[in-house]
């Protein structure tokens, strides 16, 4: 990760906020601002247009961040990807910064699909069996899929567990296949 160019900006706040013993808040910064684009396609449509000029895009990034309440780090960072018209890997970004949070840590992330929104202690109880198998604090990132049909698709790492009912349907659609 670190290879790519958002693993090394990525790698760079991390230290640079790591020094500054601010890791909560730009994490909490960067969690709303990663909530403000997904929500916002103006504001998407900001982070990606080339079009738009880079002191324009900070300049916009300021506002929409001072008025998310963000810590001055984070806005700077935010204000450095836009002068260097990296802003279109932001999301990357923020993706590889919460990967060495959590490599800090000692945590797991697991990103879990659902035919529907989990209940609280469904989700506890997710947390308990991941935590269980893994041998490490996990952390849960979900999303609602309805093409799942129910069930869930849980993604740690390089494995997947995958116990949808749509597979289970896909899987004995093959197996009806092959009897007749």
């Amino acid at each position: 990760m670190m290879a790519s160019m958002a693993g090394r900006y990525a790698a760079a706040l991390f230290e640079l906020a790591k020094d500054e013993k601010q890791l909560p808040q730009v994490e909490a910064d960067l969690a709303v601002f990663s909530a403000l684009l997904d929500e916002s396609e103006d504001l998407r449509r900001l982070v990606r247009s080339p079009v738009i000029s880079a002191e324009d895009q900070a300049r916009a990034l300021t506002a929409v961040l001072g008025r998310a309440g963000a810590a001055g780090l984070t806005t700077n960072f935010f204000k450095l990807i836009a002068r260097n018209r990296r802003l279109f890997a932001a999301a990357d970004m923020i993706k590889g910064f919460r990967a060495l949070l959590a490599r800090e840590r000692g945590e797991v992330s697991a990103d879990v699909a659902s035919a529907h929104p989990l209940s609280p202690e469904q989700m506890n109880a997710l947390k308990d069996v991941l935590r269980v198998q893994m041998g490490k604090e996990v952390r849960v990132a979900t999303r609602v899929d309805p093409n799942l049909l129910g069930g869930l698709v849980v993604k740690v790492g390089s494995r997947m567990i995958d116990s949808s009912l749509r597979t289970k349907l896909d899987n004995l659609k093959v197996a009806m296949k092959g009897i007749g």
